[in-house]
């Protein structure tokens, strides 16, 4: 019998990019034993990414969504240290990353991009357990951003415009602050 529709298609493709790569894993997948949350935080401080994107989106309003994320990417072969840190904070999940084409080491990627789980997981952990690193400032940087968009600030044209202004300083305590320093990116020079 010939399919109707592929949208309920009983013959379901596999939808990743790249099929050779696993499917994200959860905690609830994970069996480890929790981190000293002191070294989860150190961890961080030296391997942690926090970042703001802001990218088009046709049904919101403005026309504009606020995505913060948290990530952390090791090698695949460190894998197990992400999922220790995933059941030490409580959430989040893994991803497997192929940069096969660039020739280098396969790798694993901890993020959590849920604004309820930042603010309810990470958030206190982090509160709790502080940086001691520079990468306080991104962090708080960050937080201040996550906060601002929880209590709905980003949809008056002043709050939006602080979360772009304080996702540019963010931006620029980052590792590509030299190629960033003083750039006007085409979504900034649009807000101005």
């Amino acid at each position: 019998m010939q399919e109707v529709s592929s949208v309920r298609s009983t013959k379901r493709k596999d939808a990743r990019v790249n099929p050779k790569l696993e499917f994200p894993i959860g905690k609830e997948q994970i069996q480890r034993k929790k981190l000293d949350p002191q070294y989860v935080a150190g961890f961080i401080d030296g391997e942690g990414s926090f970042s703001v994107s802001i990218g088009k989106h046709k049904t919101l309003r403005r026309g504009f969504e606020i995505r913060p994320e948290f990530e952390i990417e090791l090698r695949k072969d460190d894998q197990e240290i992400l999922e220790r840190i995933c059941v030490t904070i409580g959430i989040g999940r893994i991803y497997d990353c192929s940069y096969e084409r660039y020739g280098w080491y396969p790798h694993a990627k901890y993020k959590i991009t849920s604004i309820g789980n930042l603010t309810e997981y990470l958030f206190p952990f982090l509160d709790k357990h502080p940086l001691q690193a520079k990468k306080k400032k991104s962090y708080l940087l960050f937080k201040q951003i996550v906060l601002m968009v929880c209590t709905k600030e980003h949809l008056s044209d002043q709050g939006f415009n602080k979360i772009v202004k304080l996702r540019d300083e963010l931006r620029a305590l980052g590792k590509k602050a030299k190629t960033y320093s003083g750039m006007i990116s085409e979504f900034d020079k649009k807000i101005e």
